[in-house]
């Protein structure tokens, strides 16, 4: 060392930087926005909602999907209400998705191959009104859609279709937050084990764990 002093570089860049992060900042909000006004949503319930939300989150196009409570006229219900038969709703899942990577006639199909749509008791191994296979159409074109695509169904298994299709504007209520993403969160549990990993290996669907 020559006993100079080290010189420091100028903090004159700070708020050229400072204007360059807010600036990226909004950009990727501004995307992000952009993605969520393109995304599209839709409501199937084919039994218990863990085994449906872990099947429909591994679809090409889903960005995401919630488990809840649909068909039903009851505001807020909970699992305890809804398991017990205390209400008109349906465990359900609401599903997030890109239309420019899927669509509701995809996710549609799908839904048929999950369940036996002619069963009018439930899903196996769970029967029950609360446990039914239903369609909760949010507008009048899914309602088109899921007629033209129940038909199809009904044509193609040879036998009448037991899937309610729900009116135009029933709410979906979001199931309590331990039931969220609840099989991969819980690999371990006795129903998943039993129930909901055979299902996901009979789609030939990527196994929690």
């Amino acid at each position: 060392m020559n006993g100079s002093l080290r010189r420091f570089p100028s903090a004159s860049w700070l708020p050229l930087a400072a204007f360059s992060i807010v600036l990226c900042a909004l950009l990727f909000n501004g995307i992000a926005a952009a993605q969520d006004a393109k995304a599209e949503k839709a409501v199937f319930g084919a039994g218990c909602f863990w085994c449906v939300e872990a099947f429909f989150e591994q679809q090409p196009g889903v960005i995401d999907v919630i488990s809840g409570y649909a068909g039903g006229d009851e505001s807020n219900p909970t699992y305890k209400q809804v398991g017990a038969g205390q209400t008109a709703h349906a465990e359900a899942v609401q599903i997030t998705f890109d239309p420019a990577k899927t669509s509701y006639e995809k996710l549609l199909a799908f839904f048929w191959n999950t369940h036996d749509p002619t069963d009018g008791r439930g899903v196996a191994p769970d029967f029950g009104r609360q446990y039914r296979s239903i369609i909760v159409p949010l507008n009048e074109e899914q309602r088109a859609v899921a007629e033209k695509s129940k038909e199809d169904a009904h044509q193609q298994l040879g036998k009448p279709i037991a899937t309610e299709i729900a009116p135009i504007g029933k709410t979906f209520y979001p199931a309590e937050e331990y039931h969220q993403d609840y099989v991969h969160k819980n690999p371990g549990d006795g129903y998943v084990k039993a129930i909901a990993i055979p299902k996901l290996k009979k789609l030939g669907l990527r196994i929690p764990g």
